[in-house]
Order: structure tokens, then C-alpha cells, then sequence
């Protein structure tokens, strides 16, 4: 017997861009029928939506499986994100994909992953895996891979390098689209990128290289992440450019996808004084089309995938329906946990102190990694670290800061440098989510402290660490040491300790875990550090530390 199910509010129409009061009538996870009940808005009445969509997510930064990211993200209204399996893959190759292609289809959720397309991301550090062309097509004759993901080798696809052209192409063959990936590119180079088949970006950091993007017929992703903030710059195009533009994530840590998603975008939007249909477009309706998602757009006989929010200024959400199931309502998720096995790679021992020694000859300037808070990109600034014992020792007075990287598939020596704007005054904070090869990545005031951190997280096979004196604290991520498998709330809790811990210890960043995790991604310029030396992401090449 088939269960009828009426939801009733005002619905917004962004097909006709209208509101009106209707009953939304649902059977067999889908809308049989709307019914107006009036033609003016009912003030009493919640307001009916699609569900919201993340346009470009990596599911493994909210060290959530994808069964956990759901039962968070579905509180603020998601119905579906598209997620870059690239972190998982990076680790675990096709293994990860699978996991989380697996995991996700146990709850009621519209994930919908891509191929990755830059594993490794780059030649220039250690991965765990390869996948090449040919598991780029065989992978996107699969239903469930939907799109090829970022293409973060722009520099291949200028030069015409022959794998990145023919995985480009492989998706051309499928008939899906390609996921860019070019920050600061601009004018004929970014042409050039676009016309060999990209179709979106998310590294916009200005709404000047947005616009020239949009200019070349890209597609342009507003992003919000816990580490990268872009939504004030470029938030002004959506009164022109609605059509064209998409909200995400990106990245998003789990203690502030217990705050908001997509949600807190729109109402963002709106007191920017955005239409709330160019908003909305933005929110659920492209991504829906540009990737051809089977998520219902809220008219008859689409999918139930519909929320409701008590007013078009503050999207609260009411509830929440994936397929014509309740899966949200009042701040409460209806998805249960599920269990999962973990894929993983892990082969080093622990290190001592004197792996992260410095051998120096003598003082002298030396190329610093600036963290910038809230931005992927860092600078090249030049400094002198304390010099003592015949080596560079940090500097918490000046603020220069070891970092090392790892590498965590095989014993090898510590690349070491210097960083900025960390700002710890004492102690080490250490992370086995380190993009995109993940490796594990640490900065630290002492050697010792850096020791005791990274072996931290070797001993659990990947985390995120805080040491402080004798003091140790980790938040294990079993998952390929990306991902724990503990109720999403419990994890959020427990990383916002570490956080918070690492605040104490100095770090005036919004997020330094996060903002950490980045420190050894090449792709983006403009220093970076990988397990196998200092990189120089403008000439994309080693330096000197």
C-alpha cells in the first residue's frame, strides 16, 4: 500500500520564479502532484525549496565517511552534494573510490562522485596510488561517476600533456563534464584552459578572474570552505551572472558543518541584497543541470528532494526530504549511523627528535613559507631563523616556525622548512589530512614537540594531533587516515578541542588544522612544502630552503 504524503507551505517556483501557497502531494519518493491553496504568500506558512546542493566537496575534509556527512549535512538543508573523491584516492587508489561510492549508498543521500583526475596530484611529493587514463575511462563508464573531477594539472593541459588530454577526452567521450582547477589564471591562458573542455572553476580568489572566467563561458563556483573564504568576493556577480554561478564547500571541517552549509550561503546572499532567485539558482537549481544530477528540481514527478525553511532571510531549515523521506526536522537528523570497514595505508615507524634537525653552516636568509588565513594560496617571504648548534632552530618570537612533512607510505628522510603566521608560541600541532598526497604534515616551536606529534598520529595510523608540554591529544582518523568512523557530532566535538587546543597554544588562524592541511598542496602557489623538498608552485619546481 502506497503511502501518501503532504507537505504544505509556500512554494517557491524557480522555474517560473514565483511563490505561492500549495500542497505538495508525495508518493513512491516522488511529487505526484502541487496544488495551489492561494495566490498571495501565506506569512503563517514555511516556505518550500529544492534541497540545497554542494557544488564541489571533498566528503574526506569533514573527517566524516559519507554516511556521517550526510546525517549532518541533511540538518541544514543538503539533499546531494558533488563530491571529489580525490583525498581517499590519493591514498588508496580505486580501493577509496569504492569505499566511498559504497558508504554513501547506505543512507538516504544524493552523493554523486567523479573520477579524480590528478592522482598523484602532482610528480613532485609521494602518493599512495596512481590512476591513470585508463582507469579514468574505465571509471567513467560507470553510472554512479557522473564527471571528471578538478583538473589540477592546468600546466598539462596548456602544455597538451597526453595523459591529461586524454582523460579531458575520455569524459568528452562519456558525455560528462570536466571540474577545473586554475587559480589566478587569466586572459588567453585561462581560454586556453576552458576551450580544452573545462567547464567549471572554484579558485576564484577575485570577481576580476571570475569574471574574465565567466567571459570564456566557465562556469564559476562561489566557495565557503574552513580554510578557504571567497564568498565575499565574489557574491556581487550573482546579480549578473546567476545563471552561471554555484555555491560549495570545498573543504569543510566538521565542527563547522554542525554550524550551517549551503545554507548559511543563501542567507548570506540575501542580506547582500542578492535576489533570492538568483540565490537560489545558485543553491540548488545549476548544479542539478550542469551535472545533470538526479535530484528533484520540486515539479511533478521529480524526485521528493524538497526542504523546508521558515523565511527567505535566514534559511532555517524545518525539514528535510531525500526521495519523499523525512530526513531532517528542527535541528535533528532522522539518518542513522551505519558501520563501515576502513581502507587505510600506513607503512613508517616512529621518528625521533634529531629526524627533524636543520643542518646549517652558518646565518643567513632563508625562503619562509606566509601562511594567509583563509586563503589556500601562501606567499614567498624571506627570514633568518635562530641559528645555534650548527642549526636553524625556530623562532616563536619572529613567529618562524618549523614545518615538516613526512612521507607516510615508506621510511624516508623529513623534508624540513620555515613558516610564518602559524603563531604558535609553544608546543606542535601535527595532521595525517595533508592535500593532496597526505602525508603527514607538522609545525612545531621544538623538535621534541614536533616528534611527539607526528608519532602521535603514526601510532594510530593517521589523525590530527596537539602536543603541549607532555601533553599529547589526537583525534584518530582510521579511514586513510582522512576519516574517523564515530558519530559525526562525537568527531565534531573532538576536533573542536583540537582546535581549540591549538588556539591556546598561540595560532591566531580561524582554523589552523585546516589551514595545516595545506601547507603541502603544490598545485596552489605560491611555497609549499612536500615530503621530498620545499616547491615553488609559480615555477613548479624545488628550491633551496
Amino acid at each position: 500500500m502506497n503511502t501518501r504524503v503532504t507537505v504544505r507551505g509556500n512554494l517557491v517556483d524557480l522555474h517560473q520564479q514565483t511563490i505561492y501557497p500549495a500542497d505538495v502531494a508525495i508518493e513512491e519518493q516522488r511529487i505526484v502532484e502541487i496544488r495551489p491553496t492561494g495566490t498571495a504568500i501565506d506569512p503563517a506558512q514555511p516556505f518550500i525549496l529544492p534541497g540545497f546542493i554542494d557544488a564541489h566537496v571533498h566528503i574526506e575534509s569533514s573527517m566524516l565517511i559519507p554516511s556521517e556527512f550526510a546525517r549532518l549535512a541533511v540538518v541544514h538543508g543538503t539533499v546531494g552534494t558533488v563530491s571529489d573523491p580525490h583525498e581517499i584516492a590519493n591514498v588508496c587508489g580505486l580501493d577509496g573510490v569504492e569505499f566511498m561510492i559504497a558508504n554513501g549508498n547506505k543512507v538516504p543521500f544524493k552523493f554523486h562522485f567523479g573520477a579524480p583526475s590528478c592522482v598523484p596530484a602532482t610528480t613532485f611529493e609521494t602518493a599512495g596510488a596512481v590512476i591513470g587514463p585508463k582507469d579514468i575511462e574505465d571509471l567513467l563508464q560507470r553510472t554512479e561517476i557522473l564527471y571528471l573531477t578538478e583538473m589540477m594539472n592546468f600546466p598539462g593541459v596548456l602544455s597538451g600533456d597526453a595523459d591529461v588530454l586524454r582523460k579531458i577526452a575520455a569524459a568528452k567521450k562519456a558525455g560528462k563534464p570536466v571540474d577545473g582547477h586554475a587559480p589566478g589564471l587569466r586572459g588567453v591562458a585561462a581560454k586556453n584552459y576552458i576551450d580544452a573542455g573545462i567547464s567549471t572553476d572554484h579558485e576564484c580568489f577575485t570577481a576580476e578572474e571570475a569574471l574574465d572566467k565567466l567571459g570564456f563561458g566557465m562556469k564559476i563556483l562561489i566557495r565557503e570552505g574552513s580554510a578557504a573564504k571567497n564568498f565575499d568576493a565574489l557574491v556581487s556577480l550573482l546579480h549578473d551572472h546567476a545563471d552561471n554561478m554555484m555555491f560549495c564547500s570545498d573543504d569543510k571541517h566538521p565542527d563547522s558543518l554542525v554550524e550551517g552549509h549551503i545554507n548559511q550561503l543563501c542567507a548570506r546572499a540575501v542580506a547582500a541584497g542578492v535576489d533570492v532567485f538568483n540565490v537560489l539558482k545558485a543553491a540548488c537549481l545549476n548544479p542539478v543541470r550542469h551535472y545533470s544530477l538526479k535530484v528533484g528540481l520540486l515539479r511533478q514527478g521529480d524526485f521528493a528532494d524538497l526542504i523546508l525553511v521558515r523565511d527567505l532571510v535566514g534559511f532555517e531549515v524545518l525539514q528535510t526530504y531525500v526521495n519523499g523521506q523525512l530526513v531532517a526536522e528542527n535541528g535533528t537528523t532522522r539518518i542513522g549511523s551505519v558501520a563501515a570497514t576502513p581502507v587505510n595505508q600506513f607503512g613508517i615507524v616512529k621518528k625521533s627528535a634529531g629526524d627533524f634537525r636543520v643542518e646549517a653552516r652558518g646565518e643567513e636568509s632563508l625562503a619562509i613559507i606566509e601562511a594567509l588565513d583563509g586563503q589556500l594560496i601562501t606567499n614567498k617571504v624571506a627570514g633568518t631563523p635562530l641559528f645555534r648548534e650548527g642549526a636553524w632552530q625556530p623562532d616563536a618570537a619572529q613567529d618562524l616556525l618549523k614545518i615538516v612533512v613526512v612521507n607516510r607510505y615508506s621510511d624516508a628522510p623529513v623534508a624540513k622548512a620555515f613558516i610564518k603566521n602559524i603563531g604558535l608560541k609553544r608546543g606542535a600541532i601535527a595532521s595525517s589530512v595533508a592535500h593532496d598526497s597526505h602525508n603527514i604534515v607538522a609545525v612545531g616551536v621544538d623538535d621534541e614537540s614536533l616528534c611527539m606529534a607526528v608519532n602521535a598520529v603514526i601510532e594510530n595510523k593517521g589523525g590530527i594531533s596537539c602536543v603541549d608540554g607532555e601533553n599529547v591529544s589526537i583525534l584518530p582518523l582510521p579511514v586513510g587516515g582522512l576519516m574517523s568512523m564515530e558519530d559525526g557530532y562525537r568527531v565534531a566535538e573532538l576536533y573542536a578541542g583540537l582546535d581549540a587546543a591549538a588556539k591556546k597554544l598561540g595560532s591566531p588562524l580561524s582554523a589552523p588544522y585546516m589551514t595545516l592541511s595545506f601547507m603541502a598542496l603544490l598545485v596552489i602557489p605560491h611555497l609549499k612544502l612536500s615530503d621530498l623538498g620545499l616547491f615553488d608552485g609559480d615555477r613548479f619546481a624545488f628550491v633551496e630552503a
